[in-house]
């Protein structure tokens, strides 16, 4: 997933950049609101974090001139104010969610999951496609039960198409959003990784997850499922 980052604070940014790399997003972070406006306008993210109090632009007009741009992703927006109208108006302006600072980090993991699961239709945090689970809390993936290794770039390329499945998703709009330099960017790697997910996932190839359509990308062709596992093991009982 990619997330951009709008904080001031220097300190904050690099450690919220750093514990977001570590956890699987792929992160482009800018010090002030005109820097933020430009990316958010030109990188296809899929969320973004915006300090309510930037320099140059504010985080209100920020969100509010995202909006306007057209830019349809999730915002979680950071404020130091404790006034309800902040939050209210940031909420008016286009933003999704809020944080006040000071705040813990696994709290805005939390949220920022949340966001991108709803803004891909999904209600929990277990994506379910037949027999494919993937926990997006804990970051493991299981196949009829069993577990499944996957490396952490594996894992980025299943989450992206899970998230959208059945949908067609380009070679180039899956690199945008799982890499984080330009210099990863290879879609001979990206076939590398599509390869070893058939291979892991499906090893008999009795379920065929992850379709090729020639010229334009991947999707993911597995069923999505909205009910949780326990509740149809309990309906079965």
């Amino acid at each position: 997933m990619r997330v951009l980052l709008v904080e001031d604070e220097a300190p904050l940014r690099e450690t919220l950049a750093a514990r977001l790399k570590r956890d699987g997003f792929a992160v482009d972070a800018a010090g002030d609101g005109e820097e933020g406006l430009y990316l958010g306008r030109e990188v296809p993210f899929d969320v973004a974090i915006i300090d309510l109090g930037l320099p140059k632009l504010s985080g209100m007009d920020l969100v509010k001139q995202l909006r306007e741009a057209g830019q349809r992703y999730p915002i979680l927006i950071l404020t130091a104010r404790s006034s309800w109208q902040d939050k209210v108006q940031g909420l008016k302006n286009g933003a999704d969610d809020y944080l006040v600072k000071p705040f813990h980090v696994e709290e805005l993991l939390a949220r920022l999951n949340a966001l991108v699961r709803r803004a891909s239709g999904w209600s929990r945090p277990t994506l379910e496609c037949g027999p494919v689970v993937l926990d997006t809390t804990a970051q493991t993936v299981a196949v009829n039960g069993s577990t499944v290794d996957l490396t952490s770039y594996e894992y980025k390329v299943l989450e992206y198409l899970m998230l959208h499945a059945g949908e067609l998703v380009s070679k180039a709009d899956l690199t945008e959003h799982i890499y984080q330099q330009d210099f990863d960017r290879d879609s001979n790697v990206l076939e590398v990784f599509i390869g070893r997910l058939r291979r892991k996932l499906d090893p008999d190839n009795a379920i065929k997850p992850i379709e090729t359509v020639r010229g334009r990308g991947y999707r993911f062709a597995l069923e999505r499922s909205d009910t949780p596992a326990e509740e149809i093991q309990a309906d079965k009982a």
